[in-house]
């Protein structure tokens, strides 16, 4: 057995390309699309190398949020290859909130959190959360209790605080680097956290703007074996540069980067799967570990066999 490929010991993983964070495409938002708008979004990304995916929800109203999950219990058996939500928010830190809503962030209160599994009755696979946030811990304990994937991400957490939730049951860390502190040499922060913990897996957005290349080649070698490409991307995928939306916010896309309005603040990424897999090669990480990290790792992130 590879001790770089820690899944190797079990029955093969699937080869499907699984993109644990995407958030719409073709002018189509997961957040409020009906079903021929999320079919069309879903198909594209099929289309551009991805097998199946989560749909990824950005921050909003507690009671929106219930609404929508609502709707997409309905549509999801309608929709091939989606594997289930992910819901980047509500629970995220106001000073890392990057492009979401800071009137829709909340605490990850008990109620919160039994209200948003009761709506999603079983489709929400993963969550994003900061960890620093009161409530957060037993908020984690409650979401792997229910089967849910813990993501530590748009987070203002020291190492400690993010050690303590991976070591909670955390088990991923939302597009490492973004929207949290860097690795310092002396504050590691949660990309040190994650890094040094054997079960976390780091999402990286390789699109040529999230992360250098250095980066890119340097967190596939620390983490071996660990590494998920993700897409992050959102409703301007596929389409060109122009004005969008994302969640309740305006966005500008320009030479296919994506930013809120009047701002240099990333919001997504235009990004397909299978650019992700050749970004990530450029950047020198080989071929065979860049469809590794789109495919054994997200797989086994959400047990998928």
């Amino acid at each position: 057995m590879d001790p770089h490929r820690p899944d190797e010991a079990l029955p093969s993983p699937t080869v499907d390309v699984v993109d644990l964070h995407c958030h719409g495409a073709v002018g189509h938002s997961f957040d409020d699309a009906d079903l021929e708008g999320l079919a069309a979004a879903v198909a594209y990304h099929r289309a551009h190398g991805t097998s199946r995916l989560l749909l990824s929800l950005v921050s909003a109203p507690l009671e929106r949020t219930e609404r929508r999950l609502r709707q997409l219990r309905e549509v999801i058996p309608a929709l091939p290859g989606v594997a289930g939500v992910h819901l980047e928010g509500p629970f995220l830190a106001h000073s890392r909130r990057g492009a979401h809503d800071a009137q829709a962030l909340i605490s990850p209160t008990a109620s919160a959190v039994d209200r948003l599994l009761t709506a999603a009755d079983g489709i929400v696979r993963q969550v994003t959360i900061a960890p620093e946030l009161p409530g957060a811990m037993d908020a984690i304990d409650a979401l792997v209790s229910a089967g849910v994937t813990v993501a530590v991400g748009h987070t203002q957490a020291d190492h400690d605080t993010a050690a303590a939730a991976f070591d909670r049951g955390a088990r991923l860390l939302t597009h490492a680097f973004n929207a949290m502190p860097g690795l310092g040499h002396r504050a590691v922060g949660p990309v040190g956290a994650a890094l040094e913990r054997d079960h976390v897996v780091l999402e990286v957005v390789a699109d040529g703007v999230h992360l250098h290349p250095v980066v890119i080649r340097t967190v596939f070698a620390a983490a071996p074996g660990r590494v998920a490409l993700v897409t992050d991307a959102m409703s301007a995928t596929g389409l060109g540069d122009g004005n969008y939306r994302l969640g309740g916010l305006e966005v500008e896309v320009n030479d296919g980067r994506p930013t809120l309005t009047g701002t240099d603040i990333l919001a997504g990424s235009t990004l397909t799967m299978e650019r992700a897999i050749a970004v990530a090669t450029a950047a020198g990480v080989s071929p065979d570990d860049a469809r590794y990290a789109a495919t054994a790792v997200p797989a086994r992130v959400l047990d998928i066999r």
